[in-house]
């Protein structure tokens, strides 16, 4: 190799470090002060796209295998739909640590069946443990698709005022009887699929594989299979994603028939 293709090599490579650096340092070094400047900050295109655009090698590397709480099958009683299609029922708040590390699964794996618009970033409490993780909110973001219904509720703020989270969002009666039906302890978060399966409680804990990162790194991890953040948050999103092909049909065909789906449907029993 000449000397004049070795120095233009060289220069890429420091141009393409030079672009991570700049987008990881772009939103906080990844202390919570800085997180928390970002709150309800609409989500970068950039890391809307590393959400996106994770591998299938990727998901079939990690499985979900390191995943360490399993949903709770329901054999019996009417699916819940929404408009004609499987409903997929959220019920969460922004304050609480482990609805945090949940929710970058959960879009993940949201992401592979429709689209979503207005997701904005979102700290856990300063003030609970596992204080100030990166995350993303909810409330006021739109999803849409062809094969499901998300149905989301973030119940309060993610800051004490006078003691107390300010309520953000109520659940209605329907959605009240759910909760309290499948969920008698009131823990969250709470995700029912269609009322075929339930998660109650995060798939990982304790979500501190997030701590000291932005959303930035946080979203490049995601494509090695080797970080712990993969194993955690792409083993949730195919655990997600195994659950809402149960409730689909298996379709899209080109989502459902991925590996890791298989897989995690047969681990299941779904």
């Amino acid at each position: 190799m000449d000397r004049k293709k070795t120095i233009y090599i060289g220069l890429a490579v420091i141009v393409v470090l030079a672009v991570v650096l700049i987008a990881s340092s772009s939103l906080g070094s990844g202390d919570g002060a800085s997180l928390a400047a970002y709150d309800n900050v609409r989500v970068s295109s950039a890391v809307i796209n590393n959400l996106e655009s994770v591998p299938n090698s990727v998901s079939n590397a990690v499985g979900i295998n390191e995943v360490s709480d399993l949903p709770t099958i329901v054999k019996k009683g009417s699916m819940l739909t929404d408009n004609g299609k499987p409903e997929v029922l959220y019920i969460g708040a922004e304050y609480c640590p482990f609805c945090a590390a949940e929710r970058w699964g959960m879009i993940i794996a949201l992401m592979r069946f429709g689209t979503f618009s207005n997701l904005h970033y979102m700290t856990s409490s300063p003030s609970d443990v596992f204080s100030n993780t990166p995350t993303f909110t909810f409330y006021n973001s739109t999803y849409t698709s062809n094969y499901i219904t998300f149905v989301p509720v973030e119940i309060e703020k993610n800051k004490l005022v006078n003691g107390t989270y300010p309520a953000l969002q109520t659940p209605n009666q329907s959605e009240n009887q759910i909760f309290s039906a499948y969920n008698p302890s009131g823990s969250i978060p709470f995700i029912d699929f269609a009322n075929r399966s339930v998660q109650v409680g995060s798939n990982y804990q304790p979500p501190d594989v997030l701590d000291g990162y932005n959303w930035t790194q946080i979203s490049y991890d995601l494509h090695n299979s080797s970080t712990v953040q993969a194993q955690e948050v792409v083993g949730t999103a195919n655990l997600v994603t195994a659950q809402i092909c149960a409730i689909t049909n298996n379709t899209p065909q080109s989502v459902c028939s991925q590996n890791y789906v298989v897989s995690a449907e047969k681990q299941l029993g779904i």
